[in-house]
């Protein structure tokens, strides 16, 4: 007994672990064993059995999307889950309803959807134009592909044709002249419906070419444009005591002075020195615009307001962060007030009379503020507005595109609302994306000007690439070039089967004719588009053949599709009846 040695309980109990480590650790590695990593199966489809069934789903949603072309063009019915039917006109929303059941001839569809929705992006116009151009550019590049043409020399080839025509457009485009242009545009895009043409002329004769056109659900069958005038805060007063108006619960002020700052202001010492001095002036009345005012110099304010010493109002800040302080920057400029910046050591402690601005006009709700400025200088604005359209050109968010878009609109001093009205939901829906689609195709214009509509600019434009093929010395290249050629006549073509008369002879008189000569399918003539109003945007005719051409590269350079295989649904199988169960009757066949 005194030889054996007995193990300490410390090493005991690290023997103990160390064996349910141990155990642990091979528990472990077994799962890892059984642990096996599966992927779903996909379906490859490969050369010309892979383009056929590309061109197959394009063809469908292309001739879906096609029907609505011109201004001839009809409607389709969109059938919803839930919710009643949509009867619709506009190119991009037909084609993002689109799925095929097929996935092959579906991923044909969707390369269709994306020139749809790129062309939508950035023209916001003219998408079923590009889609019958990007079908028209694939199915003759496959042709040419099956034939044994080489897809990357014509790829090259329709790339070349794409910027030499880009160049031609440039060329050839006319500015906007006036509202009669701006009617034009806008009718033509909403199908030729004049009431909108001149509703959108309207509204941007009113707000400006900075402006904004808001569209919203109008109450009544009557579609109206209201024009917000001035500056339009998203800030209502800070104490409903400061309320002058107390049947419409609002603050009203005439000749208001206005001191901007972004401090939080709580104690009333920073308030007296400027509001002796306002008062000692002639007490006009003063608007304060601050990041908050709490406590006593709050109370302060709504106590001289009560008892008549001072026609006082004040307001928070607009925005969040960084954009808050743009917004006073804003607020500053378009009243002539010197920004009162607490990280430039300033506050409302420093004010003076010199550092106030000026409101011809001012009305305060309990959530929204408008101020009329006339005393700002006009160079300073656009010198701002300038500045923000440095930025807005310069980012690819859709919410900032839209933040500094409203403020632009805002320091120009034009914002209207096309209140939208109709019988029934599906005319509303209807009429709302035809006056979308107008509004975009009209800014469009103002931005890069004009071109003869109806197809007829891509008719003329196709002539051009018989003297740009001669510069090429590719023979395929000189296919791809030709490709485009023929794709160009589509549209045109298109319009004129629409409207019940054969495209190809309408097709041929337009390329015997001069550049603004074309066919204007509402009235069977041939005619000068520009001298008649029948236009359209470049920037919409641009996009759609820079994306077109981009889509049908790439397809045109498709050797493979990989997809995933549809699940097989299974059915279940009632359950027979049990012949011994009374229940289940006696009758037999």
């Amino acid at each position: 007994m005194h030889g054996v040695m007995q193990a300490s309980p410390l090493a005991a109990r690290t023997a103990f672990a160390g064996s349910k480590v141990t155990a642990r650790t091979t528990r472990a590695a077994g799962a890892r064993a059984a642990l096996k990593v599966r992927a779903d199966a996909k379906d490859l489809t490969f050369d010309m059995k892979s383009r056929i069934k590309i061109q197959q789903g394009i063809d469908q949603l292309a001739d879906a999307v096609a029907v609505t072309l011109g201004p001839r063009g009809r409607n389709v019915v969109l059938s919803e889950k839930t919710g009643m039917p949509q009867v619709i006109n506009d190119g991009v929303t037909i084609a993002r309803a689109i799925e095929l059941p097929d996935p092959v001839q579906n991923a044909g569809a969707q390369l269709i959807k994306e020139v749809a929705g790129r062309t939508n992006d950035s023209a916001g116009d003219g998408t079923t134009t590009a889609s019958v151009l990007a079908r028209e550019m694939i199915r003759l590049g496959l042709q040419s592909v099956t034939a044994g043409a080489n897809p990357i020399s014509i790829n090259k080839g329709i790339n070349k044709t794409r910027i030499y025509l880009t160049e031609k457009l440039e060329e050839l485009t006319k500015p906007i002249s006036g509202s009669a242009d701006i009617k034009a545009v806008a009718s033509i895009s909403a199908g030729n419906n004049d009431e909108i043409g001149e509703m959108i002329a309207d509204a941007i004769e009113k707000v400006g070419a900075d402006g904004v056109l808001s569209i919203e659900n109008g109450s009544g069958l009557e579609t109206l444009v209201e024009v917000e005038e001035g500056m339009e805060i998203d800030r209502g007063y800070i104490s409903p005591q400061f309320v002058t108006n107390n049947e419409k619960l609002t603050v009203e002020f005439e000749g208001a002075r206005v001191l901007v700052t972004d401090a939080k202001i709580e104690q009333v010492k920073d308030l007296v020195p400027i509001l002796e001095q306002v008062s000692q002036n002639g007490g006009d009345p003063l608007l304060i615009i601050a990041e908050d005012i709490t406590g006593e110099a709050l109370a302060t304010l709504v106590v001289n307001k009560i008892r008549g010493v001072l026609n006082v109002a004040a307001i928070k800040a607009p925005g969040f962060g960084e954009r808050r302080k743009s917004l006073l920057q804003d607020i500053a400029i378009v009243t002539g007030s010197t920004f009162l910046a607490a990280d430039l050591g300033l506050g409302p402690a420093a004010a003076n009379l010199d550092c106030l601005g000026y409101a011809r006009k001012c009305t305060i709700t309990n959530n929204t503020t408008t101020l009329i400025a006339d005393a700002a200088s006009r160079d300073e604005i656009d010198i701002r507005v300038a500045q923000l359209k440095q930025e807005l050109a310069e980012t690819d968010s859709i919410y900032d595109t839209q933040k500094l878009s409203e403020r632009i609109a805002k320091l120009s001093g034009g914002v209207a609302v096309i209140k939208v009205g109709a019988a029934t939901e599906t005319e509303l829906e209807d009429r709302k994306l035809r006056i979308e689609d107008a509004k975009n195709a009209t800014f469009a214009a103002i931005e890069e000007g004009i071109v003869p509509g109806g197809g007829a600019a891509f008719v003329h434009l196709s002539l051009m690439i018989d003297e740009f093929k001669e510069t090429l010395t590719d023979p395929e290249e000189k296919l791809g070039a030709e490709i485009v050629q023929k794709a160009l006549l589509a549209p045109c073509r298109i319009i004129a089967n629409n409207a019940g008369v054969e495209g190809d002879v309408i097709v041929e008189k337009v390329m015997k004719s001069d550049w603004e000569m074309g066919y204007n399918a509402m009235s069977g003539e041939f005619v000068n588009m520009i001298e008649k109003g029948v236009i359209d945007p470049k920037k919409v005719t641009r996009s759609g053949l820079m994306n077109s051409c981009s889509i049908a590269g790439m397809v045109l350079t498709t050797q493979a599709v990989i997809t995933e295989i549809p699940a097989v649904k299974q059915t279940v199988m009632a359950p027979m009846a049990d012949p011994n169960d009374p229940a289940a009757g006696t009758f037999s066949l």
